[in-house]
This record gives C-alpha cells, sequence and structure tokens, in this order.
C-alpha cells in the first residue's frame, strides 16, 4: 500500500508539473511573438537598405484612386532610376504618361494633345514621394511619427503595414501607408489626402538594377501638341 501510494503521489506531481509547465508555455508565447516582432526603426532601416544599393527599378503598377464621389483605377508601367528620373507609363483605360529627367517633369494625354511641363525642383505631384525608393532620403526622415498600421490588413500574409506623414506634402496629404514585404519591398503605397481623397499604388513584377536608358525619361512633344507650363495635372 505505502509503495502505490507513493507511486500515485509521484504521478499526481508530475501531471502538476506538465500542467504548470503547459500554463507558462501558453502565457509566454505571445511575449516571445512580440519580441520576434521588429520595431519601426529596424524595419525603416531595412526598406532603406533594400533600396539604397537599387541604380534602377521597374515595376507593374495599379493605381486606384477613390473621392468626388468616384473610383478610378488605372495600370501600366514604372521605370525608375538615380539620381531622380521617373517614367509612369499608363496603359489602361487609356494611355497618358507622366516623365521626369530630373529638370523637368512632363505630364502628357495624347488624347487631349497636350502636354503639361514643370520644373522637377518645384514638382509636388502625389507621384513624387515615390522618389525615395532609390535611396533619394530615409524613411523615417520622409515620413513623420512613423508607426504600425495595425489597423490596416496587409494584402499578403506576413507583410507589414506602416503609416506616416510626407513632411513634404503634409499640406495636401494627411498620411501615407506603406505595405513591406519581409524581405524590405514597398508592394503598396496608399496616399490620403486631406480633402478625404485617397490615391493607391500597388506594385508588381518588380525588377531591380535593370538597364534602363537615360532616352526614356525625356519627353519631347509631338507636333501638333500644346504645351502648358506650369502646374502637372492628371
Amino acid at each position: 500500500m505505502t509503495r502505490l501510494a507513493s507511486h500515485g503521489d509521484n504521478l499526481l506531481t508530475q501531471i502538476h508539473g506538465l500542467r504548470l509547465a503547459v500554463l507558462v508555455s501558453l502565457l509566454s508565447a505571445p511575449l516571445c511573438a512580440a519580441d520576434a516582432k521588429p520595431d519601426v526603426k529596424n524595419l525603416a532601416a531595412a526598406v532603406d537598405a533594400h533600396y539604397n544599393h537599387l541604380r534602377s527599378l521597374e515595376a507593374e503598377f495599379t493605381e486606384l484612386y477613390r473621392g468626388s464621389g468616384m473610383d478610378r483605377i488605372e495600370s501600366g508601367t514604372l521605370w525608375l532610376k538615380k539620381p531622380g528620373k521617373m517614367r509612369w507609363q499608363y496603359r489602361s483605360p487609356k494611355e497618358k504618361l507622366f516623365v521626369s529627367n530630373g529638370k523637368d517633369a512632363w505630364f502628357y494625354v495624347p488624347d487631349d494633345r497636350q502636354a503639361r511641363k514643370e520644373a522637377a525642383k518645384k514638382l509636388e505631384d502625389i507621384r513624387s514621394p515615390l522618389a525615395f525608393l532609390l535611396g533619394k532620403s530615409k524613411l523615417e526622415k520622409e515620413l513623420r511619427g512613423l508607426s504600425f498600421a495595425s489597423d490596416i490588413e496587409p494584402l499578403s500574409p506576413g507583410n507589414t503595414v506602416l503609416r506616416g506623414v510626407p513632411t513634404p506634402l503634409a499640406d495636401r496629404v494627411g498620411d501615407i501607408v506603406l505595405e513591406i514585404t519581409p524581405d524590405g519591398r514597398i508592394v503598396r503605397l496608399v496616399m490620403q489626402g486631406v480633402d478625404g481623397a485617397s490615391t493607391e499604388y500597388r506594385f508588381t513584377d518588380q525588377k531591380e538594377n535593370v538597364a534602363i536608358a537615360d532616352g526614356r525619361f525625356d519627353f519631347r512633344a509631338p507636333a501638333g501638341t500644346e504645351v502648358v507650363e506650369g502646374e502637372l495635372g492628371q
């Protein structure tokens, strides 16, 4: 009887110990997961490190605009090249072009037979914040108050969403949301205007350090095209 009672006590002790171990494990799991999540500073540094080494970037983009009682979806191809060169070639639903060689910026719609031109240094177009994709500046410097946007669901599981206020465009853009992949790529950018309108860009098929001729970023207005100097428009 003594041996049986002793054996039973040991078994109960082992069961209680196992329960305690499981409980501790369950309680500590969320803490470990939280500790594994990168902080904003490290994540921003990872994005900077990814793009600072790039000389050029080519990607397919989809642009979604919501505001003024309308929704608009457009798509095309984007080319970026250091220093300060960008070309947005829209194909759908109609052709149009936004291009800058770092000195001059143009917006051209063939159907309108009109081209608008402005000095790149005066450019405040909503597409201009994307210049930091090629290491123009640090993400934390470009977006004030950078933080996790836990209220926004990422397009793909495993991605992280950040939010910040673009310092140069603070009078026009309330905040910018970035979706970042685990390897530091930006796959979505949403600009929320102070007027309530939003413009979202989604990037796919990104190709890094591809050869892009400088001539792709130049523009010559076709014969018969009206050239308007001043603020660019969409």
